[in-house]
């Protein structure tokens, strides 16, 4: 009965864990986004969401558990250990100095910051403010200092509390009802864009990188062995379930919010004008702040993770280097204003999602081929490509002539291209050839071991 309890108790300490890595700058404003552009659709484009938004990472996490990953490097090194410290650079860049860490401060600037502002001082504002939170962030990651922990205890939980009460007043005292105009990215296939929205959280590559933390964490308990990935699954299964709600609502608040207010530039915009209509200035600034102070401790986290495993990856140039490197490359990137952040994403998380998704995959099925690097390059060999168009359709450059006589005749010849899904089935025939050529290479091998 001890035992029972025990382990409910770790349940719940591990899914708390895994809720608390989950849960972002990029988790609280792309689902108002979503639910402001979906408007009567917004229940298909949450289902497609909460697949790329929760059961993805979750996945990655499984992915890293089963193959006893020491980190990312670990799950894309059997293709060849050239890509995988290539990946493991293309990842971190991606949640860290291109794109993660520049959104937390955006975020809380457009939320805290940016409501107090003039328009003609939010240049200025902004460059002053990324100034202060990422030279802070560089300085208390260099410290080590304990201050991240204490941020994360109790700060976390009151952002929650405070989210949970705009949400009920959402649900108590609606702005619109659920009958509003849908986005012209909303019209068709709904599902399938919800999904690829879903790329914009990075939760999906993210927890690949961090997932390494959950797996520690759990063998820090006690559990050793298959323990490790069922307690993972119990657990992350719990968090994902709690984190699928929290989207859901996220996004019916932002289908509601249109029956008072426009449909904004970026999520962040949109949850801090639904923010100021249930409570005003007092509520906007005091949201902001703890919203700040809640996106800080992501910030510090991608830091960290970045010096680590770049040091790692390149040993030469020291932590503090490389923390230096992520604290100047986010405030550079972090000026270009939220919504260009989310814009530029876009084009880069299509070339990364379907790597990522194609490693989780051969992870997930390693079992049955020994994590053969045969059946690792069939698969990529073929994603690779579709990959680099999808990138391209969703990139500024697809507007000259070259790139759309290019994507035009992608579009027409790979299944589901057109919908920036044409990686689905190259993919699978890649990994059918990868697995076939393994088998034939066992059967050649045994051949020659037993020639009789």
């Amino acid at each position: 009965m001890e035992n029972h309890k025990q382990q409910k108790h770790h349940t719940l300490l591990v899914a708390s864990l895994i809720f608390g890595m989950f849960f972002g700058a990029g988790n609280l404003i792309f689902p108002v986004q979503l639910g402001q552009n979906a408007g009567s659709n917004w229940f298909l484009a949450t289902v497609g969401f909460v697949i790329t938004g929760t059961v993805v990472p979750f996945l990655a996490m499984l992915a890293v558990a089963t193959t006893r990953a020491n980190g990312v490097y670990d799950i894309a090194k059997p293709v060849a250990p050239w890509f995988g410290t290539l990946f493991l650079v293309m990842l971190h860049l991606t949640i860290g100095p291109f794109f993660g860490t520049p959104r937390t401060a955006a975020t809380a600037f457009s939320m805290g910051v940016a409501p107090f502002l003039p328009a003609k001082f939010q240049t200025l504002g902004m460059l002053i403010f990324s100034a202060l939170f990422f030279g802070l962030a560089y300085f208390l990651s260099f410290k080590q200092s304990n201050i991240l922990a204490w941020i994360g205890k109790y700060l976390n939980p009151l952002f929650l509390v405070l989210l949970l009460i705009i949400l009920v007043l959402g649900l108590v005292l609606p702005m619109g009802n659920l009958h509003q105009a849908v986005g012209s990215a909303y019209q068709h296939h709904v599902v399938l864009q919800g999904f690829l929205d879903g790329y914009n959280t990075m939760d999906g590559i993210a927890l690949l990188a961090l997932a390494v933390t959950v797996v520690f964490a759990v063998q820090g308990l006690g559990y050793q062995g298959n323990q490790v990935p069922k307690m993972i699954a119990k657990a992350g299964l719990l968090s994902i379930v709690a984190e699928a709600l929290l989207y859901a609502a996220l996004v019916l608040l932002g289908a509601s919010s249109l029956g008072t207010l426009k449909v904004a530039a970026n999520g962040g915009d949109a949850f801090s004008q639904i923010v100021a209509h249930y409570t005003g200035n007092f509520g906007t600034l005091f949201t902001g702040l703890v919203v700040t102070l809640a996106v800080f401790t992501t910030a510090m986290g991608l830091f960290a993770s970045f010096a680590q495993d770049m040091h790692r990856a390149f040993p030469k140039v020291s932590y503090v280097n490389w923390l230096r490197v992520i604290a100047l490359g986010s405030f550079v990137t972090a000026n270009a204003g939220l919504t260009n952040i989310v814009t530029w994403a876009v084009p880069v998380l299509m070339f990364m999602y379907p790597i990522a998704l194609s490693l989780i995959t051969l992870s997930l099925l390693s079992k049955f081929f020994n994590r053969d690097k045969v059946v690792y390059r069939g698969m990529l060999l073929l994603v690779v490509g579709p990959a680099l168009l999808d990138a391209l359709a969703n990139s500024p450059l697809a507007t000259m002539s070259w790139a759309a006589t290019l994507v035009n005749t992608y579009h027409n010849v790979v299944p589901f291209a057109s919908l920036g899904m044409g990686w689905v089935v190259p993919g699978l025939v890649g990994l059918g050839l990868g697995y076939g050529g393994y088998v034939i290479k066992n059967r050649l091998a045994n051949t020659v071991v037993n020639p009789d």
